[in-house]
């Protein structure tokens, strides 16, 4: 395994993570593993233009357009 030092981090980051550690019953090291891992080892999330570009081509404009209908 590896080491990881992290300087100059804000009190309050620090003492948010360790607040975190505490609500989770871990040490402050042990969330910060945690942390780690849940936001690097999990896959990437879709951005809006990838998800659109995923949508199969099912018709022309036309066939979605509303009819247009009296108001009054």
């Amino acid at each position: 395994m590896a080491n990881l030092i992290v300087r100059n981090l804000n009190p309050r980051v620090v003492a948010a993570l360790k607040q975190r550690a505490a609500r989770h019953g871990r040490s402050a090291e042990a969330e910060h593993r945690m942390l780690l891992e849940s936001v690097l080892m999990q896959p990437s999330r879709m951005s809006f233009a990838e998800a659109i570009a995923t949508m199969p081509d099912v018709g022309n404009d036309e066939d979605f357009q509303r009819p247009e209908t009296d108001a009054g």
